[in-house]
């Protein structure tokens, strides 16, 4: 970790003791509550649950992982903190008034079905009796597949290994450019991942996959290891136990960057799979990246859909839209206190968005131009914000 990392963990950890043991953070807690206009409604987003964090940071995606210890750990925490876990329509009755808690409500949520979910985090939540829902994309699931963003981190990073030189001038753009952000130095891989997905579409990603595996060459391994998905028999598994799944596309297509007419089939077809597979209506969606548009918004509901999580920080307020649902993404190192180890009044605080209400942090917001015609021929929709980059080493929602 570079130095400013370092003074910006201890900064915050000794805030944390502080806003934790002088009773603080309960009062900031009250005050969030108020702002809500309820009781609150916490929704939390997971990925990948590990059984080794450090070995597998060798040769993943950094934000993407939290350990099995750890995320127990949360899951205690939540509840000390005087969470009551719900299922994510017990969580929209309240925040449409047609129930009230008496308990603030924590959803917990896992994006893109990889399969550490199923080995790992799965058994803890049937432990524990909490609940919890899954957004899959339906046509990956049983497959092969690794996603875009797995095979672009494991493609770039073995450029690194070897120590090749890109061959910038006969890599096509923006393969070249991807390689220059991180062969010099001015960005960490995740960081250069993160902006590259945030500009590029699903088209402009395989083929920047393609160019790097033309330079690896036939012999290396060109596809990793780690990051392979559940199987149906394995949603079907938890889906026996209550667990729920929802819709995360087709492909994992980040829907911003599409024409409308692959928004609605990413919507409807993704949401027709998993019902068929599970034998159950299928009503909620994340959105990949986190990103959406009103555009996005029309088709969810047009096909029967009553939620969509994005990943912007922030309050869901009593009365709130069920399709730009806020959700706070969660990874190892948001509990790593000032030794390195685990900090319960660090966690605590980060989960009671203390930072956030004192101003310390901003969150990233989540509504994007969209994509009104293909590639090459684009327009934006008129009205729309211009995109600000998110940062992956923050966890984001790939």
């Amino acid at each position: 970790m570079d130095m400013r990392g370092v003074v910006r963990r201890a900064v915050k950890s000794a805030a944390a003791g502080v806003l934790h043991h002088s009773g603080l953070r309960k009062a900031l807690a009250a005050y969030r509550r108020h702002q809500s206009g309820g009781r609150r409604i916490l929704i939390v987003s997971y990925h990948r649950v590990v059984e080794d964090f450090f070995g597998e940071l060798q040769r993943s995606i950094p934000g993407l992982l939290i350990s099995q210890e750890t995320f127990r750990r949360h899951l205690e925490g939540l509840s000390a903190a005087g969470y009551k876990f719900a299922t994510m329509g017990e969580a929209l009755d309240v925040m449409s008034g047609a129930r009230t808690a008496h308990e603030d409500l924590c959803v917990v949520t896992f994006d893109d079905g990889y399969r550490d979910v199923y080995r790992y985090a799965y058994p803890v939540l049937k432990e524990m009796g909490v609940p919890a829902i899954t957004y899959l994309p339906a046509d990956l699931i049983g497959t092969n597949h690794r996603f875009n963003h797995d095979r672009l981190f494991h493609l770039v990073h073995s450029v690194q290994a070897r120590g090749y030189q890109p061959l910038f001038d006969v890599l096509p753009e923006p393969a070249a450019g991807l390689m220059v952000e991180v062969m010099s130095g001015r960005k960490r891989l995740s960081a250069a991942l993160d902006d590259f997905i945030g500009v590029h579409s699903t088209a402009t990603l395989m083929d920047t996959i393609r160019a790097l595996e033309e330079r690896l060459g036939p012999d290396a391994p060109l596809m990793p290891e780690q990051g392979d998905l559940m199987d149906w028999d394995e949603v079907r598994t938890m889906s026996r136990d209550g667990f729920e799944f929802g819709a995360h596309t087709l492909g994992h297509v980040v829907l911003t960057h599409e024409p409308l007419d692959v928004v609605e089939r990413e919507v409807r077809e993704s949401k027709a799979v998993i019902e068929r597979e599970l034998g159950k209506p299928v009503r909620d969606f994340a959105y990949c990246n986190g990103w959406y548009s009103d555009d996005v918004i029309d088709v969810l509901m047009r096909n029967g859909f009553r939620s969509a999580v994005t990943t912007e920080d922030m309050n869901n307020r009593i009365g709130g839209n069920p399709f730009t649902l806020k959700r706070k993404v969660l990874w190892e190192n948001f509990s790593v206190g000032v030794t390195g180890g685990y900090s319960s009044s660090l966690t605590v605080c980060q989960l009671d968005d203390c930072f956030g209400t004192l101003g310390m942090r901003e969150p990233v917001l989540g509504r994007r131009p969209q994509r009104l015609k293909k590639e090459g021929q684009e327009v934006l929709a008129s009205g729309a914000n211009t995109p600000n980059p998110i940062i992956m080493t923050e966890g984001a929602a790939w």
